[in-house]
């Protein structure tokens, strides 16, 4: 049987390709693929701490510009990538870099909230990344970061119809298939949006995973602010995945 961490890295790399050769119109003005640009670091990802079966699934909505679209690790803020996770690899440039959003990878100065916050709790909890990923799994539904005029960051619920239904497609299929490779017994979304995506795909992988939903970390969410991590391990402890 292939390894969950092979199958991993060919489902995203089939992912890359579908997405590719999508084009969107204002009020996009920027697209990363951290999927090409950044690949070594997130296939080091994939290959450390894939492998195996997970009980739990955790999927973020796509990248922001301080984070994942830096390092090509879900949720990963330059401090967390470097000092948590220890992961090194060469990161590139995007073919269209906004001029208000470089990527400098590991050397980015400022720090992804969002990123800090879901690893902040998971040291809490587990102490080691191979404690938590012996049995839980990070990704991001869309791998792709969309950037306005004046850099700010645009999520794909808001881009139009006709440009965010092949994306959705794209992205829906990979998820289920993720679900298919990890057999997760839960299958979490940070936030609600996030967690739409992942039912569709719990149901198209016909995988019997239980649904749940955590507080998006986000700094925009006024209720994030407070004890993001001791709200979010709340209710993954009522979801009974932890």
């Amino acid at each position: 049987m292939t390894d969950t961490a092979d199958a991993l890295v060919a489902a995203a790399l089939c992912l890359r390709e579908r997405l590719g050769p999508l084009r969107f119109a204002e009020p996009v003005h920027a697209v990363y693929q951290p999927l090409a640009y950044a690949w070594p670091m997130m296939e080091a990802y994939l290959r450390r701490f894939g492998a195996g079966r997970k009980s739990v699934l955790l999927v973020g909505m796509n990248p922001g510009p301080w984070g994942m679209a830096q390092t090509g690790v879900p949720f990963g803020d330059v401090p967390s990538v470097r000092g948590f996770l220890g992961l090194e690899a060469p990161i590139g440039k995007p073919a269209d870099e906004h001029p208000k959003r470089p990527v400098t990878g590991l050397g980015c100065p400022r720090t992804e909230v969002s990123g800090s916050r879901v690893w902040s709790m998971v040291r809490a909890r587990f102490g080691t990344p191979e404690a938590f990923f012996a049995d839980h799994f990070v990704l991001n539904f869309c791998p792709l970061v969309f950037l306005g005029a004046t850099g700010r960051n645009l999520t794909p619920d808001k881009l139009p119809a006709a440009e965010r239904e092949p994306l959705l497609a794209a992205c829906d299929e990979h998820l289920a298939e993720v679900v298919r490779i990890l057999r997760p017994a839960f299958a979490v979304g940070i936030g609600v949006w996030a967690e739409k995506r992942v039912a569709a795909a719990v149901e198209a992988a016909g995988a019997g995973s239980t649904v749940g939903r955590i507080l998006h970390p986000s700094p925009a969410s006024p209720l994030a602010n407070t004890d993001w991590g001791g709200q979010a391990t709340r209710q993954l402890e009522e979801l009974g995945a932890w």
